[in-house]
């Protein structure tokens, strides 16, 4: 596997997934709709904005003007934009340390999350949050996490939430609720939990495996049994799917599926996005290759 810069990662060679199980409803992801010249436009406004943000807590982090860790999500955009787009102010996120992006997604203010990296009372959290802990209650952001895995609970809840207003309480509800992690996430106790409790009780959550084939600085194949994280989703009676999380389009597309399941009260989703990160796990790696090799 190569990254952009042109150096090999010493790695097993990853198969191919297979395709994976068709939604239901769903017409073939190879017809992908087309989309109108302001929809476009809006898709790379905002992973253009993503990217420039994180270019600059970058530079900000590089000045002292942030503190604590900073973690970018450089090449990965396509996966906020592409589900995030589509969703209500209504509807609820959940994110890991790796959020901001996804906040801008939802429609955060740029200058209240760099406000919030700054440690200002004017940022999102007044300053208490810092870089992985971004919250709006405005915008349904239910928070970026530092403990991989510790999100998902959270949006879980929500779900749980939405399905209580709408079956118990016979409110007209149908808000579904996200859950981003990472690829090292899903070795985790409570991902497989919230699968199990989400199936279960048919919940309206999309989980949104962003993989990008390190955790930190270990590959996938070396911790990781079966490394298509997609196929744990029909373990639990849920779809899974495995999309480049690269292509804005494809993953819109994905999403709109996903989504639109949750709102019709089918039940959950687990989508794996396959997406390179161009950037070190945080700003503290250093940008020239490092050795993978160990």
């Amino acid at each position: 596997i190569k990254n952009p810069n042109g150096y090999k990662q010493q790695v097993p060679n990853k198969p191919e997934p297979p395709p994976a199980p068709p939604f239901p409803h769903s017409s073939s992801l190879l017809n992908l709709q087309l989309i109108t010249r302001e929809v476009g436009l809006e898709l790379y406004e905002d992973m253009a904005l993503g990217r420039s943000f994180k270019d600059m807590c970058a530079q900000m982090y590089d000045k002292g003007k942030v503190f604590g860790y900073v973690h970018l999500y450089n090449g990965q955009e396509a996966v906020s934009t592409g589900f995030i787009k589509l969703l209500k102010q209504s509807d609820s996120i959940v994110s890991a340390y790796r959020c901001h992006v996804h906040a801008l997604s939802k429609g955060v203010p740029a200058r209240a999350l760099m406000s919030e990296l700054f440690g200002k009372t004017t940022g999102c959290c007044r300053g208490q949050g810092g870089s992985m802990h971004m919250f709006s209650k405005e915008h349904n952001l239910l928070g970026g996490f530092a403990f991989i895995g510790e999100g998902i609970p959270v949006a879980t809840g929500a779900a749980f939430y939405s399905k209580y207003r709408r079956d118990v309480l016979k409110e007209k509800c149908d808000d579904v609720a996200l859950a981003f992690f990472g690829d090292g996430t899903c070795n985790n106790g409570q991902f497989f939990e919230c699968l199990n409790m989400a199936a279960l009780w048919k919940l309206p959550i999309v989980f949104v495996v962003q993989n990008n084939l390190w955790a930190m600085n270990t590959s996938q194949l070396r911790a990781t049994s079966d490394p298509e994280i997609w196929k744990k989703g029909p373990a639990f009676g849920m779809p899974g799917i495995h999309v480049d999380g690269m292509d804005v389009l494809k993953v819109r597309e994905v999403a709109k599926e996903a989504i639109g399941r949750a709102r019709r009260g089918e039940g959950p989703t687990l989508v794996e996005c396959e997406a390179y990160l161009l950037r070190g796990h945080s700003v503290l790696d250093p940008d020239e290759p490092p050795d993978r090799g160990m």
